[in-house]
């Protein structure tokens, strides 16, 4: 408790574009290393760069949705470093002025929400790929990725330890997918994070000396080596060493960081304006324009679903972990008519549980939204209690068909004829007597095990409601 860990994240999410951000080249993953490189992208000499129009407007799209300043002339700079990955000797970035400069993002902390400042984002292109595993004593290039559109995303130092640092990381990523400007796969890459991590005593103004664990590519990855770069970093300390800035790696196998080489600052990368580019000037029409094509953004949707819908505020927020979460739940209860709060238990519930078990997205969902507002327009009419709901809900998880046919393949409709039920329940009190003079007897128990036999002998199918009620009037 007498220290407190501080973090920044830098993020590179890959923009969603057809294109490379500064020739034609393809961005699709998976391709034959070496297939997708142009003459643009390993700098061939006489080639020049022409900026990418869709990786522009995602940028400002972004800033838009954190409320951030876009600056209407930004420059494009040289990031000079030497590396086998890089083939120009430097990488097109932008330096002093960003296209995208402040604005913020609200993460859940404790029982409320916690505001993060954003310094910027600016467009880049991305470096190639060095292959060490399947190549003994030697390293493969792959230039495919080189130049593929990222907007690099750097946080203020405002993240309080790991948990923090992975719940605007998981904000982050929710909002440039929710946005459409990153898939968000994390395992091909399209984000990813760098965690600069530093540790202080508990209460002091002054920011201790970070060091940077680059390429965290998981939130759990993240989060380990957070936790233990800040433990590592208190022990130098409190042995009287110091800590040295640099650079470092996270090893998943020994959970550990490493270092990989001292922290370059920016001017050991000895940036300069780019003389093939021309400042990036963005007029008011283009920026109004995208902005009056933005979707209903996270925050204001949960909102919207307390206000229209009637939800907790717990419930909204679960809906909208994801827009495709979002727009799903909406398709459902617009076509159901129920009350929202049932078809937010369901998705919430069963769907959920089916689409973590079989590992899906909920757009690949084996239940469309209006089959799934059929089968809960059922249990709002009282053709099925919620036990047969479910049985219905895994056939047709299981693809057997839609509700109303496996309803009537399986004879699977609910008895609530007050009549009949009430028939039932005499036939159930006539043979079971010693239960019923322990009921009266005051063993609640006892009543639990008379509703059972009367469940027992409708096949599951009584009504329980009425089942419960029909009991209490004949029990006294």
């Amino acid at each position: 408790m007498a220290w407190e860990v501080v973090v920044g994240i830098e993020t590179h999410a890959q923009l969603l574009t057809r294109s490379k951000i500064f020739s034609g080249a393809a961005t699709a993953f998976g391709a034959a290393p070496n297939t997708q490189a142009s003459a643009v992208d390993i700098a061939l000499p006489g080639v020049l760069p022409v900026l990418n129009r869709a990786a522009l407007e995602h940028a400002i799209r972004f800033g838009l949705a954190t409320g951030a300043t876009i600056n209407r002339r930004s420059v494009f700079a040289r990031k000079n470093y030497f590396y086998p990955d890089l083939p120009k000797g430097y990488q097109i970035s932008q330096y002093e002025r960003p296209v995208v400069q402040g604005g913020s993002l609200k993460i859940p902390a404790g029982d409320g929400e916690k505001v993060i400042r954003l310094t910027r984002a600016h467009l880049e292109e991305d470096a190639g790929k060095s292959l060490h595993e399947d190549f003994h004593g030697m390293t493969g290039i792959d230039l495919n990725r080189a130049g593929t559109p990222l907007l690099e995303i750097v946080s203020e130092p405002d993240l309080r330890g790991a948990p923090e640092a992975v719940a605007y990381a998981r904000a982050l990523h929710a909002l440039v997918v929710w946005i459409g400007i990153c898939d968000g796969n994390m395992q091909e890459g399209s984000f990813r994070c760098d965690a600069n991590v530093s540790v202080r005593k508990a209460g002091a103004a002054a920011l201790g000396t970070r060091c940077e664990i680059k390429n965290l590519n998981s939130f759990r990855f993240m989060e380990r080596a957070i936790e233990f770069e800040a433990r590592r970093q208190v022990e130098i300390l409190e042995d009287g060493g110091r800590i040295e800035q640099e650079t470092r790696l996270y090893d998943a196998e020994r959970d550990e960081t490493r270092a990989m080489r001292s922290k370059e600052d920016a001017q050991d990368y000895r940036y300069f304006p780019d003389p093939d580019l021309l400042p990036l000037v963005v007029s008011d029409e283009v920026v109004e324009r995208i902005r009056g094509a933005m979707p209903e953004l996270p925050e204001a949707r949960r909102s919207r679903f307390v206000r229209e819908y009637g939800l907790a505020p717990y419930d909204a927020a679960l809906l909208t972990a994801s827009r495709a979460a979002a727009d799903y739940f909406e398709a459902m209860a617009k076509a159901s008519g129920v009350e929202p709060k049932l078809c937010a238990n369901w998705q919430t519930g069963a769907l959920n549980a089916s689409l973590n078990e079989a590992g899906l997205e909920i757009a690949q969902s084996r239940v469309a939204a209006d089959s799934l507002a059929r089968l809960l327009k059922r249990i709002a009419d009282g053709t099925l209690s919620g036990k047969m709901a479910k049985e219905v809900f895994d056939a047709m998880w299981a693809g057997e068909g839609d509700a109303e046919t496996i309803i009537a393949e399986r004879g699977l409709r609910q008895i609530s004829d007050a009549g009949a039920i009430e028939k039932v329940v005499d036939e159930v009190l006539a043979a079971n007597a010693r239960q019923v003079a322990d009921y009266r007897a005051g063993k609640e128990k006892a009543f639990n095990s008379l509703v059972g036999q009367v469940m027992k002998a409708t096949r599951g199918k009584a009504n329980p409601a009425q089942v419960n009620e029909i009991l209490r009037r004949k029990l006294g």
